[in-house]
Order: structure tokens, then C-alpha cells, then sequence
């Protein structure tokens, strides 16, 4: 039946289209809002998760970093830490970094250093005296050092290094090859023990630097007097040692030249001697021989060696006992590099890219010991070693160290 010409139409919702067109369009404008809120909740989402706190050790010292960056160049540059070409950063500018990680930041300087005598420019990122010596490859017990090995590198105008070396002294008929650190020629005899008499010659000046195969000669002054000093060399004796590598030399005792006085009974005619007999001859300062240890150990080598940590912990407790540290010393480096590494050879912090058994930082750092550093655990701990004695004096120390810092 047909509505009566003066009714209203049927009402329509305000928010509900008539037209069917206009309600899928509508359809659409409020499906393209939504997926608008989504992206932009998902996009918040991945924005809070690239923020991080983070801890940068900047040479040495722990900075708190809160920041927003996926990579650790990122969260550098959001905490106005500057890094060069020469600068020592790990991980590295490109790694990806995660929440609560850790960045070491070493910035490189140039260091002048005068070794024997010879004067040189490096770049180092080492904090400490000792750190730098030891990246140049010199062994702690073989050098003298201008500085203490604890001091600050950064206050060092120029650190003087005097290695260890042979002088060949040829005096009183015999030649006497001493071992000496001493910077100076002077103090290489004194070392070597040889006493000058006043009058004597020597044929490099007694303030020239002393270098390794120096050959000194010594010629004594002539004398009218009755008692005359003579230098009695020393001997070297070898003593094998299975803790020590083989091929390994080490000297235990340095030698050191004794002196022999002798006493003569002159004749003279018209002022020249025509008789000269001996009255009396006494060492009255007996020689010191020198010890040398020579390693007998056997050590595997090579790029496949598989090394399990029980044998791993053995020679390092073989090598700590050669350089005098006992079983107090040993359970102090026990637990540290069970806590570093588990004394796995192969160990890898992946985030810092710390390696091997001491996580040497960075791991080719134990290059100056030995080319196969990734593999051998010879090297590696005799790196350690090298490295806890230079910084910390002993594995104690460094557990010490370890245990208030969470590294060493």
C-alpha cells in the first residue's frame, strides 16, 4: 500500500551513507586510518627498541652512554665521543650494539721513544708505560725503562727503553761477553762488574749508549806501584728446565767478574824495572757464574692444534711456577681466566672482540709473541703473563683487579 502523500521517509543514521557508492568509500577511508595507526605504533615500536644504555670505556674510564642507534658508531656519535682513524674501538664502528653492551674506546697518541739510543715517533693506544713497552714488542724482564711501568703513557715526553744485551769486554788478556740492560757504558761494566783503575782507557766513551755486541776495549794504565787489579771472567752454566719451552733461554743469575789483585816486588835500574816478581795474588772478589735456564718443554704447534682446558691450565701453571709464581699466585689466574675464557684457546667475545685464553684485546696484540697466536697456547699465555706482570705485578693482582672492575 502506497504511503500516504504526507508521511515522512524512513529515517536514515547521520553516520550511515544513503548511497551505497558512499559507503565503500567510506569503508576504505576508515581501513587506510587504521593501517596508518598500525604503522605508526610498529614504527614507535622499532623507534623505542633502537634506545640503549650502554657503557664506553674511554681510555680507561667508564662513561654511561644513553642513546638511540643500532650500530656502536651510532651510539658514539650520540655521545659526543670522537674517534680517529688511529683509535682503537671495538667492537668495531659497524657493529651492531645491543642494550647493556659494552664499548672499549682507546684513543691513539704519538709517543717518542728512545730505545738504545735511537730515537723514534709511534702511535699507541696504551694507557700505561708497561702497555706501551709491551706493544713494541720487548719482553718486561729484558728492558729498563726511563718511567715507572704503572705510569701514565700520556705524561711521558719521551720514554727512554734500554734493552737487554751482550757486551763483549776485552780486558787483562781475555775477553768477558756480559749481560747488561744498563743504558750507558759506564753502568754496562758496573753491571759486568768490572773495575777500572785510575789511568785506564777504554776505547768507547764511558757516557756513549751501550748496544747489543758492543765490543769494549780496555787498556790498563802502567804502573810503578806494587798491587795491581785484574778482572776475572765469570762462567756460564746451563740448567735444564721442564717448565720452560723448548728453545727457551733464560738467564736465571747474570754473571759477574770477579777481581783478582796481585801484589808484585819490583827491581829498578836508573828508573826502569829489570825485575818484576810476584809477592802475592788473591781473588779478592770471587766471580758470580751465570745461570741459564734452558727450556726442554715440549709444546704442540700449529694451525689445528686443539688444546682442551685442562691441558691449557697445566702449562700455564708450568710457565707462572718458571717466572716464580707459586700456587697462591696460580689459583689467583685460575679463576681469572676461567672467567674470561674457561682457558679455551678458541675463545671469542664476539661483542668486544677479545681473544684467546688472556682475551687479548685486540687479539693480535699477541702477535708480538708469537705468529701463531690464534692457535697456540703457548703464545697466548706467555702473552697473558707478559701482560698481567707489566700492569699488575702479579695474577693477584690482576684477579684483584678483575673482581672490582669486571675486567683486567
Amino acid at each position: 500500500m502506497p504511503a500516504p502523500e504526507n508521511a515522512s521517509p524512513t529515517p536514515v543514521p547521520a553516520d550511515v551513507p544513503a548511497d551505497p557508492a558512499r559507503r565503500r568509500a567510506r569503508r576504505l577511508r576508515l581501513g587506510a586510518q587504521g593501517l596508518a595507526l598500525v604503522l605508526v605504533a610498529g614504527a614507535t615500536t622499532a623507534f623505542a627498541g633502537m634506545h640503549k644504555t650502554v657503557t664506553v670505556e674511554v681510555d680507561g674510564a667508564p662513561v654511561e652512554v644513553s642513546a638511540f642507534g643500532r650500530t656502536v658508531e651510532q651510539v658514539l656519535a650520540a655521545g659526543d665521543i670522537e674517534v680517529g682513524d688511529r683509535d682503537l674501538v671495538a667492537p668495531g664502528l659497524d657493529e651492531p650494539v645491543g642494550d647493556g653492551a659494552q664499548i672499549v674506546v682507546r684513543h691513539g697518541r704519538e709517543l717518542a721513544v728512545e730505545v738504545d739510543g735511537e730515537q723514534r715517533t709511534v702511535w699507541t693506544t696504551a694507557l700505561t708505560v708497561g702497555e706501551a713497552v709491551e706493544g713494541l714488542g720487548l719482553r718486561e724482564d729484558e728492558t729498563l725503562l726511563s718511567a715507572s711501568r704503572s705510569a701514565d703513557v700520556a705524561r711521558e715526553d719521551v720514554l727512554r727503553v734500554s734493552t737487554q744485551k751482550t757486551v763483549h769486554l776485552a780486558v787483562d788478556g781475555q775477553v768477558i761477553d756480559g749481560l747488561t740492560s744498563a743504558a750507558t757504558v759506564r753502568d754496562a761494566l758496573r753491571d759486568i762488574g768490572l773495575v777500572l783503575n785510575e789511568g785506564d782507557r777504554v776505547s768507547v766513551p764511558l757516557d756513549a749508549t751501550a748496544t747489543d755486541g758492543l765490543v769494549v776495549l780496555v787498556t790498563r794504565a802502567a804502573t810503578a806501584g806494587e798491587t795491581v787489579t785484574e778482572a776475572v771472567p765469570f762462567e756460564e752454566q746451563e740448567v735444564e728446565d721442564p717448565t720452560l719451552v723448548k728453545g727457551t733461554r733464560k738467564v736465571e743469575t747474570a754473571g759477574r767478574a770477579g777481581v783478582r789483585t796481585t801484589t808484585y816486588s819490583t827491581a829498578t835500574v836508573g828508573g826502569a824495572v829489570v825485575d818484576r816478581q810476584v809477592v802475592a795474588s788473591a781473588v779478592t772478589v770471587p766471580p758470580v757464574t751465570q745461570v741459564v735456564k734452558v727450556g726442554t718443554m715440549e709444546v704442540a704447534t700449529g694451525v689445528n692444534i686443539t688444546v682442551s682446558p685442562g691441558s691449557a691450565q697445566e702449562l700455564g701453571k708450568q710457565l707462572a711456577a718458571a717466572r716464580g709464581w707459586g700456587d697462591d699466585q696460580f689459583a689467583c689466574l685460575l679463576q681469572l681466566w676461567n672467567k674470561e675464557s674457561g682457558w679455551r684457546v678458541d675463545a671469542e667475545n664476539r661483542s668486544s672482540g677479545a681473544y684467546g685464553i688472556p682475551q687479548s684485546l685486540p687479539g693480535s696484540k699477541m702477535a708480538s709473541v708469537g705468529a701463531d697466536w690464534r692457535t697456540n697456547p703457548a703464545t697466548q699465555i706467555t702473552w697473558g703473563l707478559n701482560y698481567i706482570g707489566g700492569r699488575y705485578g702479579d695474577p693477584c693482582g690482576a684477579w684483584s683487579a678483575s673482581q672490582a672492575k669486571g675486567w683486567y
